[in-house]
């Protein structure tokens, strides 16, 4: 089968679009579009040719490769991982830990072969994105500051928090702001 003409009930699709000036996934109107719909699919597939990965390493690996102008969400790369499974262009590896390795199959070679020219352009784009974002905030500064936002809430979300526990949060904190605003 060929990947641009399968159309899949799976959220990948519609997330396939986002725009390049981007940090979360999120779309804005004022640029153009960093993948056209199904480019991400032939990305995770040379992604997975070249090192078998799990989804958290391929988004981390795409919002590198794009300087952080683009994060595709996991509700786009978890469905699209799937949808290349069960075409049989990728297959779970054997790994360590509970994560899903994928790695591409011989079927996801040949597919990425006859598409060399569709994929060689689509890798073009995102170093074009990545050069227009050389001046956007490091995606590893983007990630680490999602990730204390999220660590922050889910423990909010779990109950109060003690006199000690918030003294300890709020400590935390102003050492990472002073750390941030020495030259």
């Amino acid at each position: 089968m060929h990947l641009r003409h399968i159309r899949s009930r799976r959220s990948s699709d519609s997330h396939d679009h986002h725009r390049s000036d981007s940090h979360h996934g999120h779309g804005s109107s004022r640029s153009s579009r960093v993948f056209d719909q199904g480019d991400l699919r032939y990305v995770i597939l040379r992604l997975i040719a070249e090192k078998p990965s799990h989804g958290y390493e391929l988004i981390k690996e795409i919002e590198d490769r794009l300087g952080g102008a683009y994060s595709p969400s996991p509700g786009t790369i978890y469905p699209t991982l799937t949808l290349l499974e069960e075409l049989g262009y990728a297959t779970v590896a054997a790994g360590d830990g509970t994560k899903k390795a994928y790695a591409i199959t011989d079927a996801g070679r040949e597919e990425l072969e006859k598409n060399r020219a569709t994929v060689e352009a689509i890798f073009s784009k995102i170093d074009e994105v990545a050069k227009r974002a050389g001046n956007v905030t490091p995606p590893q500064i983007v990630r680490a500051l999602e990730n204390l936002k999220l660590a922050l809430r889910l423990r909010l979300e779990r109950g109060k928090l003690g006199d000690e526990q918030v003294a300890d949060v709020a400590a935390a904190l102003d050492a990472a702001a002073s750390t941030v605003e020495r030259d």
